[in-house]
């Protein structure tokens, strides 16, 4: 897997997710361009299933597609088997099941997120989906290890450096460690703070969130009025080209093997910031 998805991936909650029939052709053309721009793979966010996957693999032949995440809560584990079996018959090696539990706030039958991730595995075993297929949204120490045993790797989200290279200790040199990283392609340091807090306000009034970050060093200060500065600088990739270029290679250097790119702009959600990427791609090669 590592080979497939390459160094770096684009992460996606809006425009290549969609499911509305009159973006198809713009959401396929994003997708053949992001694989001509040298991205390895592109992340569906907001729990987003296979289905969401499918076109974006169609319209292109090399780049892989994975979901970041499909909530275990939205998908039984026969109907998820199934999804990852014809995609994979499809596009051999391409589609990658990125699972995780969502949030208690999301998923009303949220209880016992652990055991329940565990017992999904499971019927995914029975099923005949392979362990080196599908990868894991791991923050805590249970979970990350839970990956290492039982998935390819770990794609956390909203995570800092210093706890990708606590990820990586646990995890063990073999598996995948892909985590998501938020770029802002603003320099002014007002203006990219501002930006990204109206962004990461939502994560800050997640319990799954805001108990990671307050397991791995910061405060409840931090959390409070959209994040401290320590926060959103911890967090995001921010300033010139080689500013940000360099907070990227934070994340390898700590042991990152992929990093999955999430441009944020303070435009509307459900955007294709294609131009973006562009520059995203220049500044990485």
């Amino acid at each position: 897997m590592k080979e497939t998805i390459g160094k770096y991936g684009i992460w996606n909650g809006g425009g290549l997710r969609s499911e509305d029939p009159s973006q198809r052709g713009e959401r396929a053309e994003a997708a053949a361009e992001l694989a001509e721009l040298g991205f390895g793979a592109i992340w569906l966010g907001g729990s987003s299933s296979a289905a969401n996957a499918a076109p974006l693999l169609e319209a292109t032949s090399r780049i892989a597609v994975g979901t970041s995440i499909q909530s275990i809560w939205d998908h039984e584990p026969e109907a998820a088997a199934a999804s990852f079996t014809d995609l994979n018959a499809a596009h051999p090696g391409r589609f990658v099941l990125g699972l995780g539990v969502s949030h208690a706030k999301l998923a009303d039958q949220y209880r016992r997120p652990y055991s329940a991730l565990v017992a999904y595995l499971d019927a995914l075993d029975k099923a005949g989906v392979p362990a080196e297929g599908r990868v894991l949204a791991a923050l805590g120490p249970k979970t990350i290890e839970l990956a290492r045993d039982r998935s390819a790797g770990s794609i956390p989200y909203l995570i800092t450096a210093d706890q990708t290279a606590r990820s990586r200790e646990l995890l063990g040199e073999a598996p995948l460690l892909a985590p998501e990283l938020k770029v802002v392609l603003e320099s002014d340091p007002t203006k990219a703070r501002s930006v990204a807090r109206g962004y990461l306000a939502i994560y800050l009034g997640l319990p799954n969130y805001t108990n990671n970050f307050l397991r791995n060093g910061f405060t409840e200060d931090d959390l409070k009025d959209g994040g401290s500065d320590r926060l959103v600088d911890a967090v995001y990739a921010w300033g010139t080209d080689e500013q940000i270029r360099a907070r990227i290679d934070e994340f390898i250097e700590a042991g990152a093997d992929h990093v999955a790119l999430q441009i944020v702009d303070g435009g509307p959600r459900y955007d294709l910031p294609r131009e973006a990427w562009r520059r995203l791609a220049s500044l990485l090669g």
